[in-house]
């Protein structure tokens, strides 16, 4: 097959096939991969997470003993940049590929979580749910399109907090999920979740209520202008580097987005689109390469450039990578995808300015 559609670089790239069955199967894509590759290794695990909370810790005292006006800026970047990268430590043991052990993925996605505000269970479930039904624009958990009857029934504040709101959104969406759908990640009582759920997400808001009690202590002590300078403005980074990676993977006019029985999980998986952040691939563990994370989600993040080489090849076409930068990418996306068509078993984005007339 043709290379020319697996490098995303217009509005009018389009797969080959979209619907019916793909001419592969997730047996096939298994197969090609090492088998190494599936295996978590403790030591390569921690040493990420080691290395990330300590380059947190020196970015800290550099903090403190520089505490000059030019450096504070800088200063959020980085950290928030690091608070990012200990998010994706936590999303490995979100998936159980940060070790086989299902109770230190779930202490270690606790201690990278909780001081960055994101309810550990809560987000795990939901996030299983997104990878569950990827691509399935009816029962996808998050960045989904709306529909063009949908945008016409929104009104400002919810356009400008869906569209224009994009990069900073996500603490919204922990406490009130994708628009549309009703519950919260904090409450156990959200259709999100199961009754044997519970305790799992009732521990993870407790842990994000200390956090909250901590920092409020904090300002008590140190001062408000301390939390903003030292954890403020980190955090908001943070939130926009989460919210970018989101959006660039997600949000793309050329991927599809499946009704009904011509979805399933492997042709959703690969609804999505891999992204290069040059130097920042090393800091955020290779989270650019969302396709393969997609189609085999218990995979260490730093087996997946392997994996996405052994499988490009079987994939061809349906292999979708984007040779933009990621700013150029954004604000294309950004401009071009507001909603779907109403109707069809396969569609895509369209902008505002292709509205149908009344």
């Amino acid at each position: 097959m043709s290379s020319n559609l697996s490098q995303i670089d217009s509005l009018e790239a389009k797969p080959l096939l979209v619907e019916g069955e793909l001419p592969f199967t997730l047996q096939q894509l298994k197969a090609a991969i090492p088998s190494y590759c599936f295996e978590p290794s403790l030591w390569k695990s921690f040493s990420y997470l080691f290395l990330d909370v300590s380059v947190i810790g020196i970015l800290y005292a550099a903090a403190y003993f520089i505490n000059s006006w030019w450096f504070w800026p800088v200063f959020w970047v980085m950290q928030g940049t690091m608070f990012w990268a200990l998010f994706v430590v936590g999303h490995d043991c979100g998936h159980g590929s940060f070790s086989k052990k299902k109770w230190l993925n779930d202490l270690i996605g606790h201690l990278t979580h909780t001081p960055i505000l994101v309810p550990f269970h809560g987000w795990r479930i939901s996030h299983r749910t997104h990878h569950l039904n990827t691509g399935n624009i009816d029962t996808d958990e998050s960045w989904y399109p709306v529909t063009e009857s949908k945008y016409r029934e929104m009104g400002w504040p919810e356009k400008f907090a869906r569209f224009d709101f994009v990069l900073l959104g996500y603490p919204i969406y922990l406490f009130k999920r994708t628009p549309g759908k009703p519950g919260s990640h904090f409450l156990p009582s959200s259709p999100l979740f199961k009754p044997s759920e519970k305790w799992d997400v009732i521990t993870s808001s407790v842990c994000c209520l200390l956090m909250v009690c901590f920092l409020g202590w904090a300002a008590y002590q140190y001062g408000w202008m301390n939390l903003l300078k030292y954890y403020f403005g980190p955090y908001v980074v943070f939130v926009m580097w989460l919210d970018l990676v989101t959006f660039l993977h997600h949000t793309e006019p050329s991927i599809p987005w499946y009704r009904g029985k011509n979805w399933y999980f492997l042709k959703g998986a690969l609804s999505t689109i891999d992204h290069d952040y040059g130097f920042v691939n090393n800091i955020h563990h290779n989270i650019g390469t969302h396709v393969a994370h997609h189609i085999f989600l218990n995979m260490p993040h730093y087996h997946l450039k392997a994996a996405t080489e052994a499988i490009k090849p079987i994939l061809g076409d349906y292999y979708r990578v984007s040779k933009e930068s990621v700013f150029s990418s954004f604000w294309r996306s950004y401009r071009s995808c507001h909603f779907v068509a109403d109707t069809g078993a396969v569609v895509y984005y369209q902008p505002k300015t292709e509205l149908t007339k009344d």
